[in-house]
This record gives structure tokens, sequence and C-alpha cells, in this order.
């Protein structure tokens, strides 16, 4: 399974169907992505959150996700020339208010509540994320497998920052997204239940469960502001996020990546 995805996403490519068997709960998924975190060729910068609607869940009881997001796929948006999406696989993008972590967070605490982690110091800033996956039905096939294969994630756009995030009401963080000037869905901070402090909380957590409790530099894009929306190769993508920017790139389709490991 990891092999296949890895090779598929080295090589730009798609894939016809899972490739072997679905991970039996989240704790088998996070196990598979860990083993493909290790074999690609890319360091770490952070996390993407997802939000897990309540009849896909496991006894875990997680109402969230996380998939990694690597150094190669990170893009500033006055620097970015257009993101790439898998051809014949799954694309879409995601609005999204994007922490940066200004400390680290503490080794040994694996428990966060939404107050406690919006008082750890950081730093909000708009962004886009690609969820692009070589395989076409990730999202239909549910959490244990957006898990299995890096959170359906090929990229994070950051954009402009939100001064003083934890002192503004998350209300008032609004949001658009439009694909080659048709309206595709709206929203903000809010969209999701509980907001960036409860996703922020969610990837404190989890990921020091797994032993890869989060750093200063590390980003937390914390979901999805406006829905998922499919995008195709040449398309264009523009988010507004009201009163603080907008990040407008075209899609393109993947290509093929080097095999050396980014440092």
């Amino acid at each position: 399974m990891v092999d296949a995805f890895l090779a598929a996403r080295r090589a730009g490519r798609s894939l016809p169907e899972f490739p072997g068997e679905i991970p039996v709960d989240l704790e088998a998924a996070y196990a598979v992505q860990d083993q493909a975190i290790a074999h690609w060729p890319d360091a770490l910068v952070g996390w993407k959150v997802g939000y897990i609607a309540p009849e896909k869940r496991d006894a875990s009881g997680d109402d969230r996700l996380l998939g990694p997001v690597f150094r190669s796929r990170l893009q500033q948006a006055g620097e970015a020339s257009g993101f790439e999406v898998f051809s014949g696989g799954f694309g879409a993008i995601e609005a999204e208010y994007v922490l940066r972590l200004d400390a680290d967070a503490p080794g040994d605490k694996t428990e966060w509540t939404p107050d406690e982690a919006a008082a750890l110091a950081s730093t909000l800033f708009i962004g886009l994320e690609v969820a692009s996956s070589p395989l076409a039905t990730i999202n239909q096939l549910g959490p244990r497998v957006v898990v299995s294969d890096f959170g359906n994630n090929n990229g994070l756009v950051v954009g402009a920052e939100i001064a003083d995030w934890t002192a503004r009401d998350e209300a008032s963080l609004t949001a658009a997204s439009w694909i080659d000037d048709v309206c595709v869905g709206t929203g903000g901070a809010t969209t999701l239940p509980g907001g960036l402090r409860a996703a922020f909380a969610f990837a404190l957590a989890r990921s020091a469960r797994r032993g890869r409790p989060l750093k200063a530099g590390d980003l937390v894009a914390t979901g999805n502001a406006t829905g998922i929306h499919d995008i195709l190769p040449g398309q264009r993508a523009r988010v507004v996020f009201d009163g603080h920017g907008e990040i407008v790139l075209t899609a393109r389709a993947a290509t093929p990546v080097a095999e050396e490991r980014v440092a």
C-alpha cells in the first residue's frame, strides 16, 4: 500500500483503486502515514487538519485528522507560480486559515483544550490547501484512506498575516472561494465546529500522541473554511479572505518528483 501510493506520487500519476486493504482504524492508518513520511524525499513543515463527519468516526473519537505538509509543496502567495493536482486522481482547493507556531509545544502534553491552544504563541495567515491524491475516490472511501495517503494533501500556499487573531471574534473572519470566476463556496473560520481553536488543539494533541509534538515554525492548516472544491489542471483558483487579502493561482497537472530528500 505505502509503496503504491508513493510510487504514484513520485510519478505524478493516478491510481485506479485503493492499493491493498483499507486500515482497520485511524491508528492503523497513521501507522501507514508514518511509514510513508519516512520514505518520502522531503522535509516536514507542518500539518493539515481535516474534519471527520460524525457518521465516519471510529472508536478513537477523533473528530478531525492530520496529514503532512512538505517543504517542497509549501509556497508563499506572492511567489507561487501555480500548484499541482493529480490528473485522473482527486484534486480540490480549500480556503484555509493557517497557524504558525512561534514556540515549541510541550512534548509531554497530549491533551489540549481550545483555550490552551490559543494561549500558545502563534501567528495566523490566510492560505490555500491543495487537496490532491492519486486516488480519485479518496474522500468517498473515508478518513482511514485519507490519512493513509498524506491526508489527501499535495501542497499549501500561505498568504498575508491576520494580526492578533486570538483577540478577534472568529465569526468576523469570513472567506469565499472561486474557480474560473464562479463562486463555489463561502464561509469562514467558524465553518467547522469549534473553529480555529478546536482545530489547533486537535493538531497539538494528536501530534503529541504520535510522538511528533509540534515545534516553533510548524504550520497548521486548520480546515476548509468554505468547503472542498474540485479543480482540474488549467482551472484558476481564487480564495478571498474579507479584509485580509486573496490568493489567485492556476492548477496544473502533477509532474514527477526528484528522489533526493529535501533537507
